[in-house]
C-alpha cells in the first residue's frame, strides 16, 4: 500500500466559518466538529479520502510566523479542483483575490490568501 495524505491540522480563529466557506467553495463537507486539545474546538473538513482539520485553542493565537523563512511554517494548501476557472471566480466571488497564476505542464494553477491568511493553491490537471 502507498502512504496517502490523511489530513492537515491549521489554527485559525473561526472553525466553523472557514469550513463554511471551504464547503461552498469546494463541494467539500463537515466530517466532524467537536471539543479538541487544550479545551480548544476542531472541524475536519474535506471528503472521504481526506481533510483539513480546522481548529481554535481556548486562548487566543498568536500571529504566525511569516511563510518560507521559518522552520515548520505552513507555506500554503494546495488543492486539486476539476474546474479551476469555476474555482476562481467563486473564491473573486467570496472577497479574496486569486493571484500567481501559471500555466505549468502538466496543469494550471492560482493562489490565494483566504481566512486567516492561510495561503490557498488551487491546481487543475486538465
Amino acid at each position: 500500500m502507498t502512504a496517502q495524505l490523511e489530513h492537515v491540522n491549521i489554527t485559525v480563529t473561526d472553525p466553523d466559518l472557514t469550513a463554511a466557506f471551504l464547503c461552498d467553495l469546494l463541494g467539500w463537507r463537515v466530517r466532524w466538529s467537536g471539543a479538541a486539545l487544550d479545551n480548544g474546538y476542531t472541524v475536519h473538513v474535506g471528503g472521504d479520502a481526506g481533510y483539513l482539520a480546522l481548529y481554535r485553542q481556548s486562548k487566543p493565537a498568536q500571529d504566525q510566523a511569516p511563510r518560507y523563512t521559518h522552520r515548520a511554517a505552513l507555506n500554503h494548501v494546495g488543492i486539486v479542483v476539476e474546474d479551476l476557472d469555476a474555482i476562481e471566480a467563486k473564491v473573486a466571488a467570496a472577497g479574496f483575490k486569486p493571484k500567481s497564476h501559471a500555466d505549468y505542464e502538466p496543469g494550471r494553477r492560482f493562489y490565494f490568501m483566504g481566512p486567516d491568511g492561510v495561503e490557498y493553491e488551487m491546481i487543475s490537471y486538465r
